[in-house]
């Protein structure tokens, strides 16, 4: 994803808000994310995103989704239409569940 892509597509927070917010804030968890612009807590399609984004700048790495935006929001309608997360865009962007949390 380029800095100004949407992570969270409810509230439109693009990545870029979200490097610096972690980058200013260093919440000690993921969740914390929800206070920059409501990320989150929408459709809570962006969740597993976040937690990864989260973990990539606690290990000292640039926080960052390797899928297209185009990607990212048709496997985001689809999770809308089924209710079921593409576990397949997920590991693709480099969020998966398997990562541990703080």
């Amino acid at each position: 994803m380029d800095p100004d892509d949407h992570v969270c597509l409810c509230f439109r927070v693009s990545l870029r808000k979200i490097r610096t917010f972690l980058a200013v804030e260093n919440p000690p968890v993921a969740s914390l994310i929800s206070e920059c612009l409501s990320a989150g807590t929408g459709c809570h399609w962006c969740v597993p995103f976040l937690e990864h984004l989260h973990a990539q700048r606690a290990r000292g790495e640039t926080p960052d989704l390797k899928v297209s935006p185009q990607r990212y929001a048709e496997a985001r309608l689809r999770f809308h239409k089924s209710g079921t997360r593409d576990e397949d865009v997920v590991r693709e962007a480099g969020g998966t569940h398997d990562e541990p949390r703080p």
